[in-house]
């Protein structure tokens, strides 16, 4: 199998901003209530080295509670923004492919769905924006992954991202993202 994140990997990019900044076109009484505490959350995040992006991220989705029909508001998003899966991993895509991103699976399900793939991702209440575990973020994602697959199944990973690396080292091979080309890993990846 093949593994790839999804944020400025194959999406570009980073789903969870774009789908907040549909959410201000669309729904912006309730995205701006929650733009002061989000903003807070951000410097917080920063001001601690980048340590908790789990608790900017239920911040910064906790204005779902406050719109209808978030099924139908995400298919919207997919609707319009879906075209911006990369090509090079169109022309690549196999059916045994898994994604595996820290953004959300309620947002990232329909998108997986329309590549036929499989998908582990943060798992979010889509009504309150609040995350059930962990954010599936750098060690969380090679832990998640292996409460499903062998260590050994993933032929190749893909990522924009050194936080990956965990993942990278269970790949046989595995690519860097940038700039819509792909690299092999640094050798540090083992």
């Amino acid at each position: 199998m093949n593994v790839y994140d999804f944020d400025e990997t194959i999406f570009v990019p980073d789903s969870s901003f774009c789908f907040v900044r549909f959410c201000m076109r669309h729904y912006p009484r309730a995205v701006f209530r929650v733009l002061p505490g989000t903003l807070w959350q951000f410097i917080l995040y920063l001001r601690e080295g980048r340590k908790d992006a789990g608790k900017l991220k239920e911040s910064m989705f906790s204005f779902l509670n406050r719109v209808d029909n978030v099924e139908r508001i995400v298919e919207e998003f997919w609707e319009e923004n879906f075209a911006r899966i990369e090509p090079w991993y169109l022309q690549r895509k196999r059916g045994d492919d898994l994604i595996i991103s820290a953004s959300p699976e309620f947002l990232l399900r329909p998108a997986a769905e329309r590549l036929g793939v499989s998908l582990i991702a943060t798992p979010m209440n889509p009504y309150t924006g609040k995350i059930h575990g962990k954010n599936c973020h750098d060690r969380e994602k090679v832990r998640r992954f292996l409460e499903r697959y062998d260590a050994g199944s993933v032929e190749n990973f893909y990522s924009d991202s050194l936080s990956d690396t965990p993942m990278a080292a269970l790949a046989r091979s595995a690519f860097l993202v940038k700039d819509h080309r792909l690299f092999p890993w640094p050798e540090e990846k083992a």
